[in-house]
C-alpha cells in the first residue's frame, strides 16, 4: 500500500474504520476516479500493512496446499512449520526453506518469531491445539470442522470469545469466496423467486486410505476410517456445500433424515463411503445431499431451485436457468449464455462486465482470468484481518490501556466493515454442530430434529 502523507488529519484508526476508498477520498477532499469493479475488488482486498508471520501446524496433504497458496500471497510469509512425522515436515520444509521446523506445537506456539498459526492436523486433534494457541496470543485459522464432537467444538468457540486480542477465524472457505459474495445480491434480492428446494453432490472415485511405511502410521493417517474419531464424509467434506445452503438461505437447519452405507469399498472399514440426507430448513425448504467415494460422474455443485429460477454452482462458476414465465430482469441480454442439454444458462460471474460476458470464451478461458480457488480468498482473508485486528488491538490499548475486555471486544467488532468476509467463531461453531448431527443421522440411519439449545454459545 502507499505511504500516507503524515501531515493529513487522520489517523490509522479513521482508516481502518472508513474502511473504504470512498471514505479515503472523503477525508483528503479529492474526487474519487473509480475503476472498473473487477480491478477494484482485486485492489481493495491486498492485505494491507506489515507482514503477518505464520506457523502451519500439520504438514499433511492440506497443510502443504495451505503452504503453497501462501506462497502467493503478499505479506503472508511461513517463519515455522510443525508436524510430529518427521517425513511431512521434511517434504512441507521444501517448500519453506528458511522456516523453522518443530516436531511438537508447544514448540512452535513459544517461537516469538510467529504471529499467526493455522491448523491443519485431524479433526480430533484441533480443540487442545487451538486453545493453546489462542492463550499464546497467536492469531488461529482451523480448518472446518473445528472439532469431531459437539462438546469440543463448543471449547474452540468459547476460547475465541475469550481471548479478543487475538483474530480467530474457521476454515470454511466460500464465505471467503468473491463468486459467492456476488451471488448474494441475486440471492437475496428475490431473482430466483420464492426458494423450493435445493440440492447438492460430492462425487469422487477414491478409496480416502492412503498408505503409510508402518501399521501404526497407516491407522494414524488413516484417521478419517476410524468410526470413532472421524466426522464422516459429510463433516469432513460435505460441511462446506451444507454451510453454503445456509448461508444463501439464511436459515439453520431445522432436522435431517440421514443414509450411509460402504457400497464399493469394502476393505474392513465400518465408515460409509456413500451417504445421503434429507435437511429441512424453515418453511418446508429441503436439501438434497449425497457423497459418494464411489462414482465420479457430475462432480461437485449445488443447485438452488426458486419459483422464478434455479441457480447452479460449480466451483468458481455459476449458471441461471429461467423459467418461461419468470419476469425479465433488463441485463439478461448482455450475459452470456451457455447450453445444458436443453436447458440455456446465464452465466453469473463476479469478475465478468457487459463486455466479456458477451464477448467471453465460452469454454470459460477468458472468464477464469481472475479465478482463484476458495482456500485463497479465505487466506488472503486470514492475512488482511489478522492485521487490521492487530491493528485495532495497538489503538485501543494506545487509547483506553488494557484493562478492560469487554470494551475491546466492542472496539473491535466496530472494525467488521474493516474486515474481509470470513467465517468467524460463531459460523465455524453452527456450521460444526450442524454436520456432527447430520453425521449422527447418516451412521444410525435415522431422523434428528435439531434443537436450539445446541446452537447457544450463553
Amino acid at each position: 500500500m502507499n505511504q500516507v502523507d503524515s501531515s493529513l488529519p487522520f489517523n490509522r484508526r479513521d482508516f481502518l474504520k472508513g474502511g473504504s476508498l470512498s471514505s479515503m477520498a472523503a477525508l483528503v477532499g479529492g474526487k474519487l476516479v473509480t475503476a472498473p469493479d473487477s480491478v477494484l475488488a482485486q485492489e481493495s482486498t491486498k492485505p494491507i500493512g506489515p507482514p503477518v508471520r505464520f506457523g502451519i501446524i500439520g504438514c499433511g496433504y492440506h497443510g502443504r496446499l495451505v503452504i503453497g497458496t501462501l506462497a502467493v500471497l503478499p505479506n503472508a510469509p511461513i517463519v515455522a512449520l510443525c508436524d510430529s512425522y518427521g517425513a511431512f515436515l521434511r517434504r512441507a520444509g521444501r517448500s519453506a526453506p528458511k522456516a523453522a521446523k518443530y516436531e511438537q506445537y508447544q514448540d512452535l506456539l513459544n517461537d516469538e518469531n510467529v504471529d499467526a498459526v493455522i491448523v491443519c492436523t485431524p479433526t480430533h486433534q484441533h480443540a487442545k491445539i487451538v486453545k493453546d494457541a489462542l492463550a499464546a496470543g497467536k492469531h488461529v485459522y482451523c480448518e472446518a470442522p473445528l472439532s469431531n464432537s459437539v462438546e469440543e467444538a463448543r471449547e474452540i468457540a468459547l476460547a475465541a470469545r475469550k481471548h479478543p486480542r487475538q483474530y480467530f477465524q474457521a476454515g470454511l472457505q466460500n464465505r471467503s469466496d468473491s463468486q459467492r459474495h456476488f451471488l448474494l445480491d441475486f440471492i437475496r434480492t428475490g431473482s430466483w423467486g420464492r426458494t423450493v428446494q435445493t440440492r447438492a453432490q460430492w462425487h469422487k472415485k477414491t478409496s480416502w486410505r492412503r498408505t503409510a511405511p508402518t501399521n501404526k502410521r497407516e491407522r494414524e493417517i488413516n484417521w478419517r476410517l476410524d468410526e470413532k474419531l472421524t466426522t464422516g464424509l459429510v463433516g469432513e467434506i460435505g460441511i462446506h456445500q451444507i454451510d453454503a445452503a445456509s448461508w444463501f438461505l439464511r436459515k439453520r437447519p431445522v432436522g435431517v433424515h440421514g443414509f450411509g452405507s460402504i457400497l464399493h469399498w469394502n476393505d474392513g472399514r465400518k465408515v460409509p463411503d456413500t451417504v445421503q440426507a434429507m435437511i429441512e430448513f424453515p418453511s418446508n425448504v429441503r436439501m438434497m445431499y449425497d457423497i459418494t467415494l464411489a462414482n465420479s460422474f457430475d462432480s461437485e455443485h449445488e443447485v438452488y431451485y426458486g419459483t422464478a429460477a434455479a441457480l447452479m454452482v460449480r466451483g468458481a462458476k455459476a449458471w441461471m436457468f429461467k423459467e418461461p414465465d419468470a419476469p425479465l430482469l433488463g441485463w439478461e441480454v448482455y450475459a452470456l449464455k451457455e447450453n445444458f442439454h436443453k436447458e440455456i444458462g446465464i452465466a453469473l460471474s463476479a469478475d465478468a462486465t457487459k463486455l466479456t460476458t458477451v464477448t467471453g470464451n465460452r469454454d470459460g478461458g477468458e472468464q477464469d482470468k481472475y479465478t482463484n480457488t476458495p482456500l485463497y480468498y479465505a487466506l488472503e482473508a486470514f492475512v488482511h484481518n489478522s492485521h487490521v485486528h492487530r491493528s485495532g488491538v495497538e489503538d485501543f490499548v494506545i487509547s483506553f490501556g488494557d484493562d478492560d475486555p469487554e470494551a475491546l471486544a466492542d472496539y473491535l467488532e466496530g472494525l467488521s466493515d474493516s474486515k474481509m468476509p470470513a467465517a468467524d467463531y460463531k459460523v465455524g461453531y453452527e456450521a460444526t454442530v450442524t454436520a456432527l448431527k447430520i453425521n449422527e443421522a447418516i451412521v444410525g440411519k435415522k431422523a434428528i430434529a435439531f434443537e436450539d439449545k445446541w446452537f447457544d454459545l450463553g
